[in-house]
């Protein structure tokens, strides 16, 4: 959700560089979702800290600071908001200051108990410009300063915001500066991502290492309430107490800033649709070992705890949670042992039956995903060990995991999901694998053999890009007046289905539900209408015919009520073909393997759909790309 950035600089030269990187910072993390956005500096001399913001896209932000240059700073602060307290405003952007305006702050999070906080200000004669939760927090941090000088005789913000966040409850990253100490910014963390980057002769921070990337490829965790303070040469962090943390867990980012632009693409979308190969090939290097076993990213589970396992609850949201019921083909074809597959928002409240024999694992693109979070701390409470699958070094999900697979897709910045879909998938079929290794539920020969169709669909997936994109985009314009549309698929089909719609809802703005195929005649049937556009996932003819027989039954239903027929299938299919007004075609696979390709037509499909009505494909409405908050 909510973008921030912090830099602090040499306290000796104030510069225009401050505000470079923050606006530079922010602007690589717009794809977070945002409706405001703004920025603090502070510097020697300063009485009051520098705020600026604007309500829209960082673009009005940047306009205005143009036509009004800020002073030139030694450190600063920047944040783009996702509005959860009060409409989106000039009034309500951050940063919020102090009641003498010397200190300012940013934050991404809920404040859950503000109103009070409020109220009991209020009391004291502070007053409000703003309806925000981030503003109480301001005003309360101004206070305490004030005490901190008056029994000090000087001001100390880290003291401050150590004080503040023991204050407050719910979920918060906060960033303060204060004019009087000009050298620092203080950060807190509680339930909410913040990460450091390690300069030379500079320091940054950040709820994202892109937000500082182009900067620095070293960065520094901050964990679960914990308060850093950071100078240009120096960063010490501590917890909420004011005891230090030593030995801080460091890592290198290993993608550019080049990796998060378009490099000449239309859109983010697209660009990352067209990764969709690189990501399933970078995800599965480095699997095997010389002794030609797999291995994961970080294991911290004993062998004979992974032995143990008797079942297995994927935990996920959204996108995530299809890949996670793609997930549970093929770990219980491999594995024979039970996997359910969980909405991470419902896990907890349900009273799950977990045991230590249980692996609970939490797929999570940017590892912050808050109702995934907190359903791993739930898990873990209850003894179950937890396997994360995550994109993001250092995220909060996986240094909250017993095990990690990274899927290594790389920056993803359009907040439809596409790459790290199937990066998640593969991650999900090498666990299965590795599962199997270790349970001793497949051969050896077996598993290398499955591992190598899995390397062969890299190619598979470009083969798609490269000669069906045409048929899908003409495919888009086509249906682009359509109202409603039903995906429909069988086995691992299902979850594609969903997918795909999820898709077109994300960035078309289009109604559509996926169903199994099988619920067709239990209801969904009495939505087909003449000329209502219905997709169907069909199962490859090879293997396991009764599938593919049962859902030209249900393409056979469906036409015969006026329906117009979009199917995925694979090459050569004589039955689709037949009755089928629109084919988008794969190439020969393992059916368990098929999500990877089936899906990447229907990603292009709802880019084509969207770009045909002039949508941002890549910031679509009301969407955040990280869901920080429960």
């Amino acid at each position: 959700m909510c973008g921030i950035v912090g830099y602090a600089g040499s306290v000796h030269t104030a510069c225009g560089k401050p505000l470079e990187v923050c606006l530079q910072g922010l602007g690589r993390l717009e794809y977070r979702g945002y409706d405001s956005a703004g920025v603090a500096l502070s510097a020697p001399g300063m009485n009051q800290v520098a705020v600026r913001k604007k309500a829209g896209r960082l673009s009005n932000l940047v306009r205005d600071i143009e036509q009004h240059p800020m002073p030139q700073a030694t450190v600063a602060i920047g944040h783009t908001r996702w509005a959860t307290n009060g409409v989106p405003s000039d009034s309500n952007a951050h940063p919020h200051t102090s009641a003498d305006g010397k200190v300012a702050i940013i934050h991404n999070g809920i404040i859950e108990n503000a109103s009070q906080l409020r109220l009991d200000l209020q009391a004291e004669g502070y007053h409000f410009s703003s309806s925000t939760d981030t503003e109480v927090a301001a005003k309360l941090l101004g206070k305490i300063v004030d005490a901190i000088i008056e029994q000090d005789g000087k001001p100390d913000l880290s003291k401050a915001v150590r004080r503040l966040a023991r204050m407050l409850t719910g979920a918060f990253t906060i960033l303060a500066t204060d004019c009087r100490q000009p050298d620092i910014i203080v950060g807190a963390r509680h339930d909410s991502p913040l990460v450091v980057g390690l300069g030379d002769g500079e320091n940054f921070l950040g709820s994202d290492v892109a937000a500082f990337v182009a900067y620095t490829k070293r960065a520094l965790e901050i964990g679960q309430d914990q308060v850093v303070c950071v100078s240009a040469t120096s960063v010490e962090v501590t917890d909420f107490d004011g005891n230090v943390i030593h030995d801080c867990p460091t890592f290198e980012v290993n993608w550019d800033a080049s990796a998060a632009e378009k490099g000449g693409w239309d859109s983010f979308m697209d660009k990352e649709i067209h990764e969709d190969p690189s990501a399933v090939q970078r995800t599965l290097l480095g699997r095997l070992d010389e002794q030609g076993e797999l291995n994961l990213d970080e294991v911290r589970i004993d062998e004979h705890d992974l032995k143990a396992i008797d079942k297995i609850v994927v935990i996920a949201c959204g996108t995530a949670a299809y890949a996670g019921m793609v997930a549970k083909y093929a770990i219980e074809h491999w594995v024979r042992i039970p996997v359910e597959v969980e909405l991470a928002h419902e896990f907890r409240y349900r009273d799950p039956i977990l045991t230590p024999r249980t692996l609970v694992v939490a797929i999570s693109q940017s590892g912050e995903t808050m109702d995934t979070l907190m359903a791993l701390r739930h898990a873990r409470e209850q003894g179950s060990r937890v396997l994360a699958i995550c994109n993001t070094q250092g995220a909060s999900i996986p240094r909250e995991s017993d095990a990690v697979l990274y899927t290594h897709a790389g920056p993803e910045v359009a907040v439809a999901s596409t790459k790290a879909f199937v990066a998640q998938i593969t991650a999900a079929y090498v666990l299965g694998l590795f599962l199997a290794q270790v349970k001793g539920a497949m051969f050896k020969d077996e598993i290398h053999q499955m591992l190598q169709s899995l390397q062969s669909m890299p190619q598979k997936i470009q083969w798609i890009l490269d000669t069906q994109t045409q048929t899908v985009q003409r495919a888009a314009a086509q249906m682009v007046v359509a109202k409603s549309f039903l995906f429909l698929g069988r086995h691992v089909g299902y979850p594609v289905a969903m997918e795909g719609a999820l898709k077109l809802k994300e960035i078309a703005y289009t109604f559509t539900e996926g169903f199994a195929a099988g619920e067709l005649k239990h209801g969904p049937i009495a939505l087909v209408d003449e000329g209502e556009p219905v997709v169907f996932i069909v199962p490859p003819e090879r293997g396991r015919n009764i599938l593919h027989a049962k859902v030209i039954s249900g393409i056979e239903e469906v036409k015969a009520r006026g329906a117009s027929i979009i199917a995925v299938a694979e090459e050569g299919d004589k039955d689709v073909e037949r009755y089928a007004d629109i084919v988008f075609w794969r190439p020969q696979c393992h059916t368990l393997l098929s999500p990877l390709v089936d899906v990447v037509p229907l990603q292009l499909f709802a880019m084509y759909m969207a770009q045909s009505k002039g949508y941002d494909v890549d910031k679509p409405r009301n969407l955040a790309k990280s869901v920080t908050v429960e």
